[in-house]
């Protein structure tokens, strides 16, 4: 019996020592708000991150988390950023492709950034290569030395399922409503302590509801009810064919229970962006709470 025990005792660090954290890299809209990010979230598990969306400013904000600029995330030294999953084709997602590629290379990363995206993201990433031919060129060949693989994108256009897995974490991929766009993405993360889910751009979907069941976090966009009465018909019905209302997400949450909802992507059109978050707790008495940028979630 006292072997036994002392065999627990060896093989428990493995499980207590697991730790996933959540990085609001980027928690802002398509308006430039000049303290948000364009959308990024880092789900960082065992000292390896993994980047969902990837707005402007994406890098900037990495770096501004990373041990090599004063942070505290090892992870998200920017040599290190080797791999990112793509909710949507939207700009405000997605515009910091180059500079997440481009300057992680030129900081160090030796191998291809590793892109998984909906049908679109191949020919996004051939058309960043494209633009960027002749910076490639010089780099590659000219006198500023850089590794011979880093400026690379192996890029995969997924379906709803499991679309990756490694020794950290199982990343499974599910279809919600975002407009017209006929392949959005929400992402849900599975590691050994935690289970994440990340709604990507959304209106209301029971694809959410069912994937963000009992989770740890959820992170989901929200506009306001408040913020969308004052628009015109036209506007309201675009939003809520595109997005989450506060008392939608409410009702979704109470369904799911989360340990803890995190809203991020705020439409507020002009108002403080507290009164979504207060919008959010009229109607559901879980934990939630407004996300800023670099805000950490353990």
């Amino acid at each position: 019996m006292r072997l036994l025990f002392l065999i627990g005792l060896l093989l428990t660090p493995f499980v207590v020592w697991s730790k996933t954290q959540v990085v609001m890299l980027g928690t802002g809209t398509p308006i430039p708000t000049p303290d948000r990010a364009g959308p990024s979230t880092a789900v960082v598990v065992d000292g390896k991150a993994y980047i969902v969306d990837f707005g402007p400013g994406v890098v900037r904000r990495a770096a501004a988390a990373s041990t090599e600029y004063g942070g505290s995330i090892d992870a998200l030294n920017v040599e290190d950023l080797e791999i990112a999953f793509l909710t949507h084709l939207h700009h405000d997602h997605s515009a910091g492709l180059p500079d997440l590629v481009y300057t992680s290379w030129t900081q160090g990363r030796e191998k291809p950034l590793e892109l998984y995206g909906p049908e679109g993201t191949k020919a996004m990433a051939a058309s960043v290569a494209e633009a960027w031919r002749e910076d490639n060129r010089y780099r590659l060949y000219g006198l500023e030395p850089a590794t011979t693989e880093g400026w690379k994108i192996n890029a995969h256009e997924i379906q709803e399922g499991v679309v990756y897995t490694d020794d950290r974490v199982k990343v499974e991929a599910f279809g919600v409503k975002h407009g017209t766009w006929p392949n959005a993405f929400g992402y849900r993360f599975t590691t050994a302590d935690k289970v994440i889910v990340i709604s990507g751009d959304a209106a209301l979907d029971p694809k959410v509801e069912a994937m963000a069941a009992g989770a740890d976090i959820l992170i989901h966009e929200v506009v306001s009810n408040q913020a969308l009465s004052v628009r015109t018909p036209f506007w309201q019905d675009y939003h809520r064919s595109n997005h989450t209302t506060s008392y939608e997400l409410a009702g979704l949450a109470s369904r799911a229970k989360p340990k803890l909802l995190v809203l991020y992507h705020v439409l507020v059109f002009g108002l403080e962006e507290e009164v979504a978050l207060a919008e959010v707790r009229e109607r559901y008495d879980g934990k939630v709470v407004l996300a800023e940028d670099l805000d950490i979630y353990e």
